[in-house]
């Protein structure tokens, strides 16, 4: 399975973006996580095998993910950035369930977000 990303740029605080990730096949499960420097990877959102979606505390309310499952492509709306949400962002996918973690089959090569003053 292969993804590859897209939508990264640099905005201004309360600035927004849209992430979109294209599969290269089905899969049950993706998501997106993020990596700072010099910080561990998190998840950001997950849509799982049955269309629950699960968002990080630090974007509910601003970040919105959406998937379209006939043309395997995972969206995440972000609005009201600010720099907290700088990082490489990756997308994630499982064949069959979610993971806990970051223990995920597939990954994108990321696209950089980068949010300033």
């Amino acid at each position: 399975v292969q993804l590859v990303e897209s939508g990264g740029g640099s905005v201004q605080i309360g600035g927004s973006l849209n992430l979109t990730c294209v599969a290269s096949t089905y899969t049950s499960c993706m998501g997106w996580f993020r990596q700072a420097p010099g910080k561990e990877r998190e998840e950001v959102a997950r849509r799982d095998l049955n269309a629950k979606i699960r968002y990080a505390d630090s974007v509910k309310g601003r970040f919105t993910l959406t998937r379209d499952v006939d043309k395997n492509t995972l969206s995440l709306q972000m609005n009201s950035l600010n720099p907290d949400d700088t990082a490489m962002y990756y997308c994630a996918a499982a064949r069959t369930w979610c993971p806990e973690g970051s223990d995920y089959e597939y990954w994108g090569q990321g696209t950089q977000v980068t949010v300033s003053s």
